[in-house]
């Protein structure tokens, strides 16, 4: 776990985000969407890794996608499976409050540049899109929310 010593507890995953790790439903099987279970609000990102992240108090295991409108789990399992319907509620959100003006991708351990069709769909919406390991990620994701930025990010959960 980076930034602190932060054990994950499955007692402690709120039933919003079902966890397979812990005896909760496939992250497949749901579709994410602005109705899906989600923390109502955006949180600073406390810490990462051991396949998950730690923010407001809670923990989660997988990836998280994170919007000035809240956090939801998302499915995305690696970077590799990031496509524009993984980032359906960034780039078409569903309420004038979630809309982004810069969208981060954590991709894990290692960058990967994300293919041109993506990159151009956030290009065409006017939002600013970066894509980096998830630890500098998370850590970019932090200083724009204390700025009051209307910040997004995708972030593939780290061992």
């Amino acid at each position: 776990m980076r930034r602190g010593a932060v054990e994950f507890l499955c007692e402690e995953v709120p039933q919003s985000f079902p966890s397979p790790a812990c005896g909760g439903g496939s992250y497949a099987a749901v579709a994410m969407n602005a109705a899906s279970p989600h923390l109502p609000n955006p949180a600073p990102i406390d810490a990462y890794g051991n396949g998950g992240f730690r923010f407001a108090g809670m923990s989660h295991r997988g990836s998280l996608m994170c919007l000035p409108n809240g956090i939801w789990a998302s499915p995305v399992a690696s970077a590799r499976e990031i496509d524009e319907t993984a980032l359906a509620l960034a780039l078409n959100p569903a309420t004038p409050e979630a809309m982004v003006d810069h969208f981060l991708i954590g991709t894990g351990r290692d960058f990967l540049s994300m293919p041109a069709p993506l990159r151009e769909a956030f290009q065409a919406r006017r939002i600013v899109l970066e894509s980096m390991s998830t630890g500098a990620a998370v850590r970019t994701y932090n200083i724009l929310l204390g700025e009051r930025r209307r910040i997004g990010a995708l972030l593939v959960a780290v061992d």
